[in-house]
């Protein structure tokens, strides 16, 4: 096989690799914020930046943060679409919309979140893991009212 040829098989494998690692963040978001398996998905020193959903860095504060995840969302569905990916030999970007209904504990008050995740992704020894995640909120709306009569509702106690 060709030097060129390898280069973007690898290219195509690393794409599908940053997929599979977002389609398991989805998942196990999914599975009641399942810190346990979210955590091992990002590098040391990642940063998980929300806006006015939260902010966690390192592995360890990341943990903690989705263990307290379910305590604000009892249900939550991450559908992740539009992967635009680039990889730069050990590290890669991508730029993804999410679509989310979701459930706010405290008042059973059904949501609906719109938003863009950029990541940052470095491959490591175990896989390619997240470096840095960003959410940039576009709507988050009640479903009764939806983004045509209130485009960014607040988060109750302040996120």
């Amino acid at each position: 096989m060709s030097a060129d040829l390898e280069a973007r098989v690898q290219r195509l494998v690393d794409i599908e690799d940053i997929k599979q690692l977002k389609a398991r963040y989805a998942m196990h978001c999914d599975d009641n914020y399942d810190a346990d398996a979210l955590a091992p998905l990002f590098s040391e020193d990642a940063v998980w930046e929300g806006g006015m959903l939260g902010h966690a860095e390192g592995r360890e504060g990341i943990r903690s943060f989705f263990r307290d995840a379910p305590t604000t969302v009892s249900f939550a569905v991450h559908t992740v679409s539009n992967p635009l990916i680039e990889i730069d030999g050990s590290h890669a970007t991508g730029r993804w919309y999410l679509w989310q209904p979701m459930v706010l504990r405290d008042s059973d008050t059904c949501m609906w979140l719109c938003a863009q995740y950029d990541d940052r992704y470095v491959r490591t020894d175990a896989g390619w893991l997240f470096e840095h995640v960003k959410i940039t909120i576009r709507a988050f709306s009640p479903y009764e009212k939806g983004f045509g009569k209130m485009l960014l509702a607040e988060l109750p106690n302040g996120g």
